[in-house]
């Protein structure tokens, strides 16, 4: 099989500098798939697999939301430079300068689906469909599920985290012996870690700026700016054909991700039985199937041309 046709660069965004990749050729016929990652303050790369569905003829577009990966990095941002507007401000951006904000669907994973939501909570006249995948409607019913989960933990495990979390030794061995435990459960089962989620890890390990900001420590510790955001008043806007996911081992509970099935018209619900908050990592063939299926529903027929163009 030949190479797919890829194409990476930067748009402007204000005074800073998005990376995008463009994976596919944009002349199919078919809306392009925008992929938004988690976080915030991750990167593309764990993603990166979605990068197959170009093969059926879907361009695929990962970017690097700023502060991170390939994009522009401000260490030295204030911490209230960094809000989910800013990151919203900047989806929209890219899809002006790559052309294609009138033809597209949006894929948004963690973090990445509660800012896919709000972005289509307006309702933009270019998009085609949403899927939002192991992702929390509420941080406050994150925060509440991540208590359930730590008790679920091993005998000393949640005690030796909360003794770490008194004390802000975040970054001592221990503390991050007993955070893989949790993470083993309920960010990604598969053992080792596969390369391209350990990327990820390491780029937001270089530069913790964003989410250290915004989230906190850790997936289950939210101290940051977002710990009482929430997307949930805005659901009942969105008007795109909509897909969730998740994982039965997820992080992102049925609890915190149920308000998505309840408040958007028509969103359909699928849980992966044996994954957590990765199942594009830990049950590809079956994420796939999904997510085909549900693309072809949404954006096959009677599409535009979808045209990406940088700059």
């Amino acid at each position: 099989m030949a190479p797919l046709h890829t194409v990476k660069g930067t748009v402007p965004f204000r005074d800073y500098q998005t990376w995008y990749r463009v994976t596919g050729r944009p002349d199919t016929g078919r809306p392009a798939l925008v992929v938004v990652h988690g976080g915030p303050g991750s990167t593309h790369d764990y993603l990166i697999g979605l990068t197959a569905l170009a093969e059926r003829g879907w361009p695929v577009v990962h970017y690097d939301q700023l502060g991170n990966g390939g994009s522009t990095h401000l260490p030295d941002a204030a911490p209230e430079f960094w809000t989910p507007r800013l990151f919203r401000d900047e989806l929209e951006n890219l899809l002006r300068r790559l052309g294609i904000a009138d033809n597209y669907l949006l894929f948004g994973q963690s973090w990445g689906g509660m800012l896919a939501a709000w972005h289509a909570s307006a309702r933009p006249a270019g998009l085609r469909g949403l899927v939002i995948a192991n992702a929390p409607a509420s941080y406050p019913l994150w925060r509440a599920e991540m208590d359930v989960l730590r008790a679920q933990l091993p005998p000393g495990v949640d005690a030796t985290l909360r003794r770490h979390e008194a004390a802000g030794t975040f970054d001592s061995e221990e503390y991050l012996e007993a955070m893989l435990v949790f993470y083993a459960r309920h960010v990604c089962r598969v053992d080792p870690w596969p390369g391209e989620l350990m990327a990820s890890y390491i780029e937001a390990y270089n530069d913790p700026t964003v989410y250290r900001t915004m989230n906190g420590p850790n997936e289950f510790h939210v101290i940051g700016s977002l710990r009482d955001w929430s997307v949930i008043d805005c659901l009942p806007d969105i008007a795109a054909p909509t897909l969730v996911l998740s994982g039965r081992h997820d992080e992102a509970t049925p609890v915190t991700v149920r308000p998505f099935q309840e408040l958007i018209p028509n969103a359909r619900w699928e849980i992966l039985e044996d994954s957590s908050h990765s199942p594009h990592l830990e049950e590809p063939e079956r994420f796939h199937q999904v997510l085909g299926a549900f693309l072809e529903t949404v954006g096959a027929d009677g599409a535009r041309t979808t045209t990406v163009s940088g700059g």
